[in-house]
């Protein structure tokens, strides 16, 4: 078992390590220009050209794949020869430092041929001062330094060129200034350090708030899991029993109903009769991130709504995996024998029962945590789905990337969790 585990381990390591570049690679090939997207259609070419430069789309795409999954805070220290610092402010937003010589946080910037240093206090106040001797000649005979500047970028500043570049400031639009960088490297610490970036449409941490999102659709998940699957595989057993009988028919009759309908009309449907018709439940359920917890009442649509959707599938494949098992020779066996029929059914007919159930359950486990996009959709509900649809339809590159890498997360550690269950629930089965 421990053997198997580990080469599990291993082989989900290097499945999910393909798929992250598969993942990055379909993000970035997407339809959709990211700086229109974000700037409008009116954005001149050069005011594009600079935005995609701070962003560093302008870099290969192997380069972009390794600063985005490892990190590009260390490639900026060797070059810059400084240590650098990540903090968060108070309203969330992210501010990258280096580390001078005494210790103290500080960014630069460029004012004509002068370089200016800011170096923040520990009050978070700042203090300006000329830091004209950090200039470094460089191999064209000019003079260089490389730098953090205060958009998060480590860059890199020439002196004498006084070149003009458009920044683009969140809530002010663009601002043309002088003593614009030659070079510049977003920083972000990555995906494997809980870092993929900040996100376009908010400016804001992508993990923070993936980790809001995130919670939200456990938490939605998680309920409707606990509901449906006992009651599901209960279901589909009883009516495995007794192929053919009344029992088996309405049962299988209602799993297929709740399979087929497609999960906005359930939705919909639900907050007709539940919220409009007999007013149990709030029908408007528009969430914020945080309203799940203080507004439990409007998690009772969402969760019905999964709960039929997944019912109906779960309890058809436990079924038709009863049914087989009934029929089988070792069963027959067991009546010839004279064993009793409920010792039949707990001992043999049960537990090899559930095996296709169990695979299903682990795989539908996947679709409860992001693949609930229509249901979330629908009533507003702020999670991992809908965040996903939201950076999808704005080209948020970096929430995208990282939100799909979650759900392969999610996907190959149910797998894990599924091949070990079948060791506990099968002993026939063994792993070499």
């Amino acid at each position: 078992m421990g053997k198997f585990i580990v080469r599990r381990l291993v082989l989900l390591l290097l499945t999910m390590l393909l798929v992250s570049m598969a993942v990055f690679l379909i993000t970035e090939a997407s339809p959709g220009n990211v700086a229109r997207n974000v700037l409008g259609a009116f954005v001149t070419p050069e005011q594009e050209a600079s935005f995609l430069a701070q962003l560093g789309l302008d870099k290969p795409v192997w380069q972009r794949y390794v600063h985005w999954l490892f990190g590009s805070d260390w490639k900026a220290a060797r070059k810059i020869g400084l240590r650098l610092k990540r903090l968060v402010t108070e309203k969330g937003f992210v501010e990258w430092w280096a580390i001078d010589e005494s210790g103290r946080p500080v960014r630069w910037k460029l004012q004509g041929d002068d370089l200016v240093a800011e170096l923040r206090q520990p009050d978070g106040k700042t203090v300006r001062k000329i830091d004209n001797r950090r200039w470094e000649s460089d191999p064209q005979g000019g003079w260089s330094f490389w730098g953090v500047d205060n958009a998060n970028h480590a860059v890199r500043w020439q002196k004498g060129t006084d070149r003009k570049v458009w920044t683009f400031i969140m809530g002010s639009g663009w601002k043309q200034s002088s003593g614009g960088p030659e070079e510049y490297l977003p920083l972000k610490k990555g995906f494997i350090r809980g870092d993929p970036g900040e996100s376009l449409r908010t400016g804001r941490p992508v993990g923070d708030s993936l980790y809001v999102r995130l919670r939200n659709s456990l938490v939605l998940a998680g309920i409707a899991f606990v509901i449906v699957m006992p009651l599901a595989l209960f279901l589909g057993l009883l009516a495995g029993l007794k192929e053919g009988s009344i029992r088996d028919r309405v049962l299988s009759v209602g799993g297929m109903m709740f399979s087929v309908i497609p999960e906005f009309a359930t939705g919909i449907f639900l907050i007709l009769i539940v919220a409009v018709w007999w007013q149990l439940v709030p029908g408007a359920t528009v969430f914020g991130e945080k309203a799940p917890w203080e507004r439990p009442d409007m998690l009772i649509l969402p969760v019905l709504t999964l709960t039929l959707i997944e019912l109906g599938y779960v309890l058809r494949i436990t079924r038709a995996s009863m049914v087989e098992v009934m029929r089988s020779p070792y069963i027959r066996t067991a009546y010839l024998k004279g064993l009793p029929y409920w010792r039949i059914i707990t001992k043999h007919a049960v537990r090899n029962a559930l095996m296709a159930p169990i695979t299903v359950i682990m795989l539908h486990v996947n679709w409860l945590m992001g693949g609930i996009v229509i249901v979330e959709v629908v009533f507003g509900y702020p999670g991992l789905g809908k965040y996903l649809l939201d950076s999808a339809l704005y080209k948020d590159i970096n929430a995208l990337e990282a939100g799909a890498m979650i759900l392969v997360i999610v996907a190959v550690g149910t797998q894990l969790v599924a091949d070990i269950i079948y060791t506990i629930i099968n002993p026939r089965i063994r792993y070499t």
